[in-house]
């Protein structure tokens, strides 16, 4: 029996309230895509991707803020259009993007908020819609990446993590809910095997010799930002997605925004020196999403009030963009349709 086709109407004027939204508008939210605000809407819509906003901060231990990067990342950001010059495609014309809200992160509420992301994510994935998850910090993929992998099997996902810090203590002062214990939760419930963790980008002083040995245990594979300097990026990556997919067929990206040198990526709570540069970044994601089977992303750690110019807001939109751009460029090729120009 034939799948009824998708429902995707949206009004005249509201569709001209979005296209205002470039032009300082009043409807703002992702990409100018459409807002749905109900499961029943994703039924009826069936996108390709949803983007999620995450507005959780209380797991930061440095400077907050990160609660207002799904906001932030919805508005400041600039996007000059949607033809995808390397690819040569019209983006939207091969995949199909909505705005699925914010859950609810009430103030001061951890376990509710976490439990409202969970919950979120998965009315999203559980469709195999992939969820485009706007943080907040790190904590948050803790119950995102569970959701993920409640819907395609624990064990059945592998992680390819962006990130100066394996946020994989046992706790924070205390705090098993913290932006640096997420990596850890993940592990130890089963949600993703130790082995297919695979972590770019690490850098600084943290975590201690005794949580490196807990990691090297669980068979956790990590690339300092050393390995990339006398490596180089392209083969690091290589190694990493190889590492990652050795036995899953489902990948999930997270990329903490710290992972990229504060020349990129200023406003985040804990800035390293000397990371990744942004031009990396962006061709890895969309080189990901080209090749293997993405089926969920999060950005996290933008706090935007230590942003310059939305520097960091840019990117960090733009990253979700080059994935999107990986995706229809794959979905296009698959086709066998010819790339426009100036694409290749």
């Amino acid at each position: 029996m034939n799948a009824p086709e998708p429902h995707r109407h949206i009004p005249p004027g509201y569709a001209r309230q979005l296209d205002q939204g470039y032009n300082f508008g009043s409807v703002l939210t992702f990409g100018q895509r459409p807002l749905l605000t109900e499961e029943q809407q994703l039924d009826a819509w069936k996108p390709d991707v949803a983007v999620v906003g995450a507005p959780f901060d209380l797991g930061t231990t440095n400077r907050p803020g990160a609660r207002f990067g799904p906001r932030a990342i919805r508005t400041n950001a600039y996007q000059s259009g949607t033809y995808h010059l390397g690819h040569g495609l019209e983006m939207y014309d091969w995949i199909e993007v909505v705005d699925y809200g914010d859950a609810p992160c009430p103030n001061g509420l951890v376990d509710e908020s976490l439990a409202n992301i969970r919950a979120r994510v998965h009315q999203v994935a559980r469709r195999h819609i992939v969820p485009f998850v706007i943080g907040g910090d790190h904590t948050i993929t803790w119950p995102s990446a569970t959701a993920v992998a409640d819907v395609y099997g624990h064990g059945h996902v592998g992680m390819i993590h962006f990130d100066a810090h394996a946020d994989t203590a046992d706790s924070i002062d205390g705090n098993l809910a913290s932006h640096g214990t997420p990596m850890r939760r993940l592990i130890e419930s089963g949600a993703i095997p130790g082995r297919n963790f695979v972590q770019v980008g690490l850098r600084s002083y943290w975590p201690p010799e005794e949580t490196w040995d807990w990691m090297a245990a669980q068979g956790m594979r990590w690339h300092l930002m050393d390995e990339i300097w006398d490596r180089g990026f392209k083969a690091v990556l290589a190694d990493a997605l190889a590492e990652a997919l050795d036995g899953p067929t489902h990948l999930y990206i997270s990329v903490d925004i710290d992972s990229l040198d504060p020349a990129y990526a200023p406003a985040t709570g804990t800035p390293e020196p000397g990371g990744i540069a942004a031009v990396d970044l962006l061709h890895a994601i969309r080189e990901i999403a080209y090749r293997h089977n993405v089926v969920a992303m999060d950005v996290v750690e933008v706090a935007p009030a230590y942003d310059h110019a939305d520097c960091t807001v840019n990117v960090a939109h733009r990253l979700f963009t080059e994935c999107l751009a990986g995706m229809a460029a794959k979905r296009r090729d698959a086709a066998g349709e010819v790339p426009g120009r100036p694409g290749r």
